[in-house]
Order: C-alpha cells, then sequence, then structure tokens
C-alpha cells in the first residue's frame, strides 16, 4: 500500500501570519499521525517564512512514523538535516527565493553534486530521494547519484488529468517503470488532491509514497484534518 505523508507547511504559514504558536504545529502533526498519516513532511525554506529549523528540530523529537525533510541542498540545509538526521531529506532544485517546487533536478548537468550530497547524507543514516520530471533520459544519471529514491513531480499531471487522465498519467507510468529497473525506490508529489489522486496510484507502478500538503490542508478545512487523511488514505487502498 502507498505511504501517506502529510506536507504541514500550510499550518506552520498560519501559525506565522499572526506570531506566537497558534495553530501548534507540533500538535498538529501529532494529530495528523493519530489521524492515519504515515509520515510527516516539512520544507524549510531559507528565509523560514512557513517551516523553521526550529520547527524540524521540534518535530524529530515527537514525529513517531516518518519524517520526511525537503530542501535545497545549501550549506545550512545539509547542516540541518545532518544534525537532525530525519528519516528521509528529498533534494529539491528550487532557488531560495522560490514559492514552491516548480521542476525536478536535471541530474546530467548536477549529477557530481548530486552524488557529493547524496553520499554525504547517507553516511549519516538518512535515506534519499531527489525531486525529478518525467524524462526519463536523465534516470541513468539520477542512478549513478546513489540516490535511494525519486520523487516524481506530478504538476504536469494534476494538469493534464482535467482534460484527459490516461494522457496525462501516461509519462509517470513509463517514468516509474525505468526508475524501479534501475533500482531506484519511488515517491510523487505536488498538486496531487482528493479528485485525482486515485487514478495516479492505479496507474503508477512501484509506488511507495506521496506527500501531499497545499490540497489536503485546504480541504482539511472543510472537511477537519482527521476525515480528510482517511479519505485520502482510501484513495491509496
Amino acid at each position: 500500500m502507498v505511504k501517506l505523508s502529510v506536507n504541514i507547511n500550510k499550518i506552520a504559514l498560519i501559525r506565522n501570519a499572526r506570531g506566537g504558536n497558534v495553530p501548534n504545529l507540533s500538535e498538529a502533526a501529532q494529530k495528523a499521525e493519530q489521524f492515519g498519516a504515515q509520515g510527516i513532511t516539512v520544507h524549510p525554506r531559507p528565509d523560514q517564512r512557513h517551516i523553521t529549523y526550529q520547527d524540524v528540530e521540534d518535530l524529530k523529537k515527537l514525529v513517531t512514523t516518518e519524517l520526511n525533510v525537503e530542501g535545497y541542498p545549501s550549506e545550512s540545509f545539509i547542516e540541518l538535516v545532518c544534525r537532525v538526521k530525519p528519516h528521509q531529506v528529498t533534494l529539491v532544485p528550487d532557488p531560495p527565493d522560490a514559492l514552491t517546487s516548480n521542476a525536478g533536478w536535471d541530474t546530467k548537468v548536477h549529477e557530481i553534486f548530486l552524488r557529493e550530497v547524496v553520499t554525504h547524507l547517507k553516511n549519516h543514516g538518512i535515506r534519499v530521494s531527489i525531486f525529478m520530471d518525467t524524462d526519463t533520459a536523465l534516470y541513468d544519471s539520477a542512478a549513478r547519484t546513489g540516490t535511494d529514491r525519486i520523487e516524481l513531480y506530478t504538476e504536469a499531471y494534476a494538469t493534464g488529468w482535467l482534460i484527459n487522465p490516461a494522457k496525462a498519467v501516461s509519462p509517470y507510468t513509463e517514468a516509474a517503470i525505468r526508475a524501479h529497473s534501475l533500482g531506484m525506490g519511488l515517491n510523487a508529489g505536488h498538486d496531487l488532491n482528493m479528485q485525482n489522486l486515485k487514478f495516479f496510484a492505479q496507474q503508477v507502478p512501484h509506488l511507495l509514497e506521496v506527500s501531499i500538503g497545499h490540497a489536503l490542508i485546504s480541504e482539511a478545512l472543510y472537511l477537519g484534518l482527521e476525515n480528510t487523511i482517511q479519505i485520502y488514505r482510501r484513495q491509496l487502498q
């Protein structure tokens, strides 16, 4: 069964809008796990506009499922995750001022850099995933970095699903098969939601984990966090 990791960045964004500690991020993470989340994902940005480095430290002490920390492998980010040692680190190629992730790695261009980072993280006992598009021409060089997994960037699927679901998912099916053949595990995330998730999970083989934040937290405003997480879990069965 595909695991659901809940990204709680948006909860931190609401907290930071007013200062203080409401909503309480640690309590939200614990409630999400209690309600069925099989992992917690956070993506600290350099400006710490939502998740802060201190949040990552705090969450490592209380998350009982799996903590996945996403981010660009800057010196400060690498220092943070090597100190905290989350269960998984997902490397994204975002520039510091990016609003959200919008592309996967060009592993041909950045193969040597990524190999050095992946090796360093794995030497600290951390499972590593790298954010990738569906261009399988990049997958051999991705495998040579030594990464444990790739995370498929699914915005194109989410957009295309509204027009032609079968056409939209086809590149992801092919990418999943290729990644698996090269010995890389498969995660996915970005713009997956309550409507398009089930079809994606049915059509993409070897899928291990999806990370969902914006849609899930938004839908929880109407349906409640527990109910929303359970609905998402059912889409993955």
